[in-house]
């Protein structure tokens, strides 16, 4: 008997896969629905759309090019580390041309007279930009640009942006000062309330085909929960790993033992918007040397060049771009959260965090791992060597380490090489 038949289902219900027929519509979610259908009435004026990972971005932006009809001619960029040109050739490729052996001059000719004909012929058009936290600065501004191409009449292009929180902050540069006079709605996707995330798990569950009882029990919820944050995705990841543990135990439905169990399997620690096992382990990571015996050193180098050499007790350790992490690496290359590191004092494990360009160890891309003392992990340009101190507080203490730069409450900071301006 297969997982759907036990429990009665026509389709899986958590499946990480985009799909518009289990969207469900939140409050947050209807609202930034109508945002972006407001552009097929309004052409002036960006719309932009924020989200944390996982929150039902590219989901929700299916569901609205699902809608659209024949009046409305659409492109989805979703590539955008790209530069000026390169962006206009990707646009102009979902529009339907072939651009690619055409100058930036021949390429703005090209999309102004579309956009004109398209006009002409009672044509609406939007331009779809997924992924927008990775464009340059110097994209958006020829963003801002197209955004100008007019008729006597109205604005000919209608845009909208996706992205992650980060497009927000570039949005605030004084740099971009003129774009963001242009936008006219914003809205930032959070995540959903325990009452939304109860509800959300019913009706995936209903649309799956479930119609007797409670397939995941009431008082699972609290858990469930606790260790997702109300994110959709980690809330499908979840739910479908307990369902494959009640069905392994021949259970006609989940309780709270298999959300433990799926967790366990998960090697999840509760989610960082809750209390409990989050705030234990940052309690014990941001404790100063000292105070407990150091399990894990991490030298960091960039293009072969050391940078720093850090070493932590215990705990969960937080590798990215932004300034908040532990290990702090100001680069194109890193996500904002880009993998974290949860070790006691015998195992350390490397987990991706949803990064954009990914963890690799050798050649091999890993989204999680235990890893072995010597192991080096790459970020681009930049390798976090790994070592294991934990066998003795001596070894942890007699580390060159300076620990004024590597524990002061702002992390040491990581520049990319001036040598590598391009993404690799």
């Amino acid at each position: 008997m297969s997982y759907l038949e036990h429990f009665k289902l026509k389709e899986q219900p958590f499946r990480l896969t985009p799909d518009p027929a289990f969207v469900y519509w939140s409050k947050q979610h209807s609202r930034a629905k109508a945002y972006m259908e407001s552009t097929i009435w309004l052409a002036d004026g960006f719309v932009i759309i924020t989200g944390e990972i996982g929150s039902g971005k590219t989901t929700l932006l299916q569901s609205f090019l699902e809608e659209l009809d024949d009046s409305v001619v659409y492109a989805v960029v979703s590539q955008t580390q790209l530069t000026a040109t390169e962006f206009l050739q990707a646009s102009l490729t979902e529009f339907g041309f072939k651009p690619f052996d055409k100058r930036k001059v021949e390429l703005l000719d090209m999309l102004n007279m579309f956009l004109i004909e398209q006009y002409a012929n009672d044509k609406k058009v939007v331009l779809i930009v997924d992924e927008a936290q990775n464009l340059s600065l110097k994209v958006l501004e020829e963003i801002r640009m197209l955004s100008n191409i007019e008729t006597h009449k109205e604005k000919v292009l209608r845009i909208i942006l996706a992205g992650q929180p980060e497009l927000r902050e570039k949005l605030d540069s004084p740099k971009l000062k003129q774009l963001a006079q242009r936008v006219r709605l914003r809205f930032h996707l959070g995540a959903l309330d325990k009452q939304d995330t109860r509800s959300y798990i019913d009706h995936r569950l209903k649309v799956a085909g479930a119609t007797a009882g409670e397939l995941i029990a009431a008082d699972a919820i609290d858990v469930i929960y606790r260790y997702t944050g109300g994110i959709p995705r980690l809330i499908n990841t979840l739910c479908d790993t307990a369902l494959l543990c009640a069905f392994a135990d021949n259970k006609p439905a989940v309780t709270v033992d298999d959300i433990m169990a799926a967790v366990g399997e998960l090697d999840w620690d509760e989610h960082e918007s809750n209390t409990g096992v989050y705030e234990q382990l940052q309690q014990i990571a941001n404790r100063r040397p000292g105070t407990e015996s150091h399990v894990m050193q991490i030298e960091v180098r960039t293009n072969g060049e050391t940078e720093s050499i850090q070493t932590f007790p215990p705990g969960r350790v937080i590798v990215g771009r932004s300034p908040d992490n532990e290990i702090y690496i100001k680069s194109k290359f890193v996500s904002r959260h880009h993998m974290q590191l949860v070790c006691d004092a015998e195992r350390c494990f490397i987990e991706d965090l949803n990064s954009t360009n990914g963890v690799f160890i050798g050649e091999a891309q890993v989204k999680k791992r235990q890893l072995e003392s010597g192991d080096v992990i790459l970020l681009g340009v930049h390798e976090l060597v790994y070592t294991n101190i934990g066998s003795g507080a001596e070894q942890a203490a007699n580390t060159e380490v300076d620990f004024e730069d590597t524990h002061d409450d702002v992390p040491p900071v990581i520049h990319e090489s001036s040598a590598n301006r391009k993404q690799g």
